[in-house]
């Protein structure tokens, strides 16, 4: 008995090295095929998180009165028109404003050369090469009309018209989409229910502190560097608000730019900088975010760098922008789910005893 039982064991391990084995080997397979439906999918993931990222809004609307479909046109209306505005406005300065910060990055490498005998000809090489090649492909695409850049744009641009479309849609079926989770979770496990719902809540208060912020970040770095006279105030505002995309360190390297382009045009110039980043860093982390958040989503700094660091790992850019929403939601579940996991823990520990004795 003892032998037919080792035998069957060993088929077993012999069965799973196999599988494992094969599985392995057509791993080029199985990562094309994920990549493949990924790519797929994302565009609707994208335009489901936008959809219930604005779906507050269109709630709040409605509850004051209005109908849905104006409060709908107000919504997506708004976004569109925002987006469109400030695009015409702010990109061709951007782009003019683009030039002088790496120029700037430039002369402040070539001033450090120069100063402390610090070799940064291959830096300096390899970024200027890397703006005049940027520079050429963009004017070689306008002025010719390049079949690679047309591609590319019908491409992002379809992508871009399917999430736009679907976002329409999510967010016109959120109530029924809502609805339907609700009816299915609570017939199926109260627990589960209630678990969705601070998820639900979490995320909603995620969002609507992040809109806030992104928008409070992008005026107060705009207007105070305008104030110090710093060239870049317009790019650096912009900067600002897409760093917070990137928990901790886009506010770090936005600041750092500033720095390093004000050390360039002059030294006072680069002192108000270096006192802008002191202290509305300050600001920022103990007044603003947690005016905004709440008594809400309050990470842990090293859980966030953490989390950055293991999601650009695995997943590059996305991964690094979703990590804090990420860990916020890991967060919620370790606390709903801790009490289960602390009486589950002294049940195997009880069990234990029991069979010792």
């Amino acid at each position: 008995m003892i032998k037919n039982r080792l035998d069957f064991k060993l088929i077993n391990v012999v069965l799973l090295v196999l599988t494992v084995y094969l599985v392995y080997q057509a791993r080029d397979f199985w990562f094309g095929t994920i990549s493949l439906l990924f790519n797929i999918i994302l565009p609707f993931l994208i335009a489901f998180a936008i959809a219930y990222a604005f779906y507050p809004i269109v709630k709040k609307l409605i509850d004051k009165g209005l109908p849905k479909a104006l409060a709908m046109l107000i919504v997506v209306g708004g976004a569109f028109g925002f987006i469109c505005l400030i695009l015409a406005l702010i990109t061709p300065t951007i782009m003019s404003q683009m030039t002088s910060l790496f120029n700037g990055i430039i002369s402040f490498l070539r001033e450090l050369s120069y100063d402390y005998n610090i070799d940064f000809k291959d830096v300096q090489n390899t970024l200027s090469a890397g703006f005049n090649e940027t520079l050429e492909k963009l004017g070689t695409y306008i002025s010719n009309g390049a079949l690679s850049f047309i591609g590319v744009s019908i491409d992002y641009i379809s992508k871009i018209f399917i999430i736009l479309a679907s976002f329409v849609y999510f967010l016109v079926d959120m109530d029924k989409i809502r609805n339907f989770v609700k009816e299915y979770l609570s017939q199926r496990s109260k627990k589960l229910y209630n678990y969705v719902a601070t998820i639900d809540d979490e995320m909603r208060k995620y969002i609507v502190g992040f809109m806030k912020i992104v928008i409070i970040s992008f005026f107060e770095y705009t207007i105070v560097y305008m104030l110090i006279g710093h060239p870049n105030a317009l790019m650096l505002g912009t900067l600002a608000a897409l760093g917070n995309l990137i928990p901790y360190f886009g506010g770090i390297i936005t600041n750092i730019i500033a720095a390093i382009t004000a050390f360039v045009i002059s030294p006072a110039l680069f002192i108000k900088t270096c006192i802008v980043f002191l202290v509305f860093s300050a600001v920022d982390g103990y007044i603003i975010n947690p005016f905004v958040y709440g008594n809400s989503n309050k990470v842990h700094p090293l859980v966030v760098i953490i989390s950055v660091f293991a999601g650009g790992i695995l997943f590059g850019v996305l991964g690094i922008i979703i990590s804090l929403p990420v860990a916020i939601i890991a967060i919620a579940t370790f606390k709903y789910f801790k009490k289960d996991i602390v009486s589950m823990n002294k049940k195997r520990k009880h069990h234990k005893v029991q069979k010792k004795i």
